[in-house]
């Protein structure tokens, strides 16, 4: 006996029915697998996001503390410059002082010789005497001597 064919049509509607189940099931299996992958991309994506922010933060802190030490060093060659300048000032005054004292100390010396006080800013140069022109006395010329005259 052949099958009825209200049976066979079912039979192929229930057998191309599995074929589109089985299609399906393998789309999903592969939509899955495309979905496994893309989560542990973005998992190792999220893992390198997080360590760059933490790289950054890091690296935000060693500006920070860099620029404060910057900071403290320009302070401290500003008082140091301060510092110089004023030992500087401090010896330019001892020295000022000292070139007094000894002024004073040569001044005291020349009143005490009665001698001028060169440094009273009234000094006056002596003139320069001429000197005398001396007479040449003749001298007899002698013999193999030239007489320029």
């Amino acid at each position: 006996m052949a099958p009825s064919a209200p049976r066979t049509r079912a039979a192929a509607a229930l057998h191309m029915k599995q074929i589109a189940l089985d299609n399906q099931d393998r789309t999903i299996r592969r939509l899955r697998a495309q979905l496994a992958t893309e989560r542990r991309g973005l998992a190792a994506t999220k893992k390198e996001l997080e360590d760059t922010q933490v790289a950054l933060e890091a690296s935000h802190k060693v500006i920070a503390g860099l620029t404060e030490i910057g900071l403290s060093m320009s302070k401290k060659i500003e008082r140091m410059k301060v510092k110089k300048q004023k030992a500087q000032h401090l010896l330019i005054e001892a020295l000022v002082d000292e070139k007094d004292s000894l002024l004073q100390t040569i001044h005291g010396l020349q009143e005490a010789n009665n001698a001028p006080a060169p440094f009273d800013g009234d000094w006056e140069e002596e003139p320069e005497e001429e000197p005398e022109e001396e007479e040449i006395e003749d001298i007899p010329l002698g013999e193999g001597d030239i007489d320029d005259e």
